[in-house]
C-alpha cells in the first residue's frame, strides 16, 4: 500500500461489510501502556467478517511496520478484552507478518478504557467526503479496500 494512504481509521472499518459500529476516540491499555492513543472500537458480526480479515485490513490501512516519531499519539495495537481474543490477534498477527517486508509494530495490548472523540469527528467521512482530507487520505484508502477486500467492502460506502 502506498505510504501517503493514512488518517481515519473510522471510515475503514464502516466500510466493512459486518461491522455495525464503529467508536471512535482514545484508547489506554492496561499497565505500561496506560496513555490515552487515538483508536477505535468495532463493534463486528464474526461470521460475516472474520478476525483474521478485520486485522489484516487494519495492518494495511496504517502504518503497521514503521515507528515513526508520532507514536505516542498513533499507537498500532490491537485490544482484546480477555486471554482468550489476545491469544488469538497475536497468532493472526504472527500469521499474517509473513504478507509484510518489514516487520510488524503492531502490538496486541489489554484494553483498560475508552474516550469518545468530540462529536463533530464522528462520521467525517460520511458527512462531507468532498473535503480534501477525505478526498486526499480516506477516498484512496476505500479504493485499496475494494480492491483487495472486495468480498468484505459495501460498495455503496464510497463516494
Amino acid at each position: 500500500m502506498p505510504p501517503k494512504l493514512r488518517g481515519c481509521t473510522e471510515a475503514v472499518f464502516q466500510s466493512l461489510l459486518g461491522v455495525s459500529r464503529v467508536e471512535q476516540g482514545y484508547v489506554a491499555a492496561a499497565d505500561d501502556e496506560a496513555w490515552f492513543s487515538e483508536g477505535v472500537i468495532v463493534h463486528f458480526d464474526a461470521e460475516r467478517l472474520p478476525l483474521p480479515v478485520l486485522l489484516e485490513v487494519h495492518l494495511r490501512t496504517h502504518k503497521s511496520t514503521s515507528a515513526h516519531s508520532f507514536r505516542d499519539r498513533y499507537r498500532s495495537a490491537i485490544y482484546t478484552f480477555s486471554a482468550i481474543q489476545k491469544t488469538k490477534a497475536q497468532g493472526i498477527l504472527e500469521a499474517l507478518q509473513q504478507h509484510f517486508e518489514e516487520p510488524l509494530v503492531t502490538r496486541v495490548l489489554d484494553f483498560s478504557a475508552f474516550k469518545a472523540s468530540r462529536e463533530s469527528l464522528h462520521n467525517y467521512y460520511q458527512s462531507d467526503p468532498d473535503k480534501p482530507f477525505c478526498v486526499n487520505c480516506i477516498t484512496p484508502k476505500l479504493k485499496v479496500l475494494l480492491q483487495e477486500f472486495s468480498n468484505f467492502f459495501d460498495r455503496s460506502y464510497i463516494r
